[in-house]
């Protein structure tokens, strides 16, 4: 008996996949707190947006395809 980490990346991908707007707004508060604590806006801003460009767009559901 050991960890399926194969099963946690799926369950992990399919999260992401689920909520990633909600862990985009999560990661700009993140941001937005640090560049409050330490300043460095640039910095702060591209890793900002370099971790929003690796989560995934939501899929197209059948309703919002044209």
């Amino acid at each position: 008996m050991g960890i399926d980490f194969n099963q946690l990346k799926q369950q992990a991908e399919s999260l992401v996949e689920q909520h990633g707007d909600k862990i985009e707004q999560g990661v700009e508060q993140a941001g937005e707190f640090v560049k409050g604590k330490f300043g460095h806006e640039s910095q702060v801003d591209a890793v900002v947006d370099k971790i929003q460009d690796l989560i995934p767009d939501k899929p197209q559901t059948q309703g919002d395809q044209a």
